[in-house]
């Protein structure tokens, strides 16, 4: 079997790119490509530091079970199938799934640490940083956390301030320069996900 070739896809949390993820992955069927995302790799509630305030903080490296995280992407990238739980953030009524995933030529491999890893980053053969203006990132997030994660208003911006941004600066901005590409993501990213599907779709068709 020829080894998949894998993409790593980060950014700050609010950057959008988990939405270029799935637009990207829409130009592909699931014999072409395999998503594995570092957002079902978080540690239990219980298991997470917590801040000054008493504020479990989620945005830290060992926020995230590191370890099984790098174990899946081996198993992938060596054919193996992988199943997973998926994570619910800690919404106790919700029932995880279990998510399935099948080796393709393709693996995205994605989160806020992927290439801060370096035992994932060393496994990435094209590294993508989505990136957004500091205002926007903090929009999107207060979107996000009060419609799909019921945080109040309070908690949303203590995170923010106090968890994302500096674990944004610390850990994630300086993945920037180890990128292959930048996309900017502040309007739209159309140019950017053309040419980087073209690439990806004569790779697939190369491994056929």
């Amino acid at each position: 079997m020829k080894k998949p070739f894998v993409v790593g896809i980060t950014g700050g949390s609010g950057s959008g790119k988990t939405h270029f993820l799935y637009r990207l992955m829409a130009n592909f069927t699931k014999e072409e490509i395999c998503l594995i995302s570092q957002d079902n790799y978080y540690k239990n509630i219980t298991e997470q530091q917590k801040d000054f305030m008493g504020v479990e903080n989620f945005d830290l490296p060992d926020s995230f079970r590191r370890q099984a995280f790098h174990e899946d992407l081996l198993k992938l990238i060596s054919g193996e199938k992988v199943e997973i739980k998926e994570y619910t953030f800690n919404n106790s009524g919700a029932v995880p799934a279990t998510i399935s995933l099948n080796p393709a030529p393709i693996i995205v491999v994605e989160g806020l640490f992927t290439l801060y890893y370096d035992e994932i980053k060393s496994l990435v053969d094209l590294k993508l940083f989505v990136e957004a203006p500091d205002f926007l990132m903090m929009k999107r997030r207060i979107l996000r956390d009060g419609k799909e994660r019921g945080y109040d208003m309070d908690d949303v911006l203590h995170r923010y301030e106090h968890h994302v941004m500096p674990t944004y600066r610390k850990y994630i901005l300086p993945t920037r320069y180890e990128a292959d590409f930048i996309i900017p993501n502040e309007s739209n990213f159309e140019r950017a996900l053309e040419v980087i599907t073209a690439h990806l779709k004569s790779l697939s068709s190369q491994s056929k």
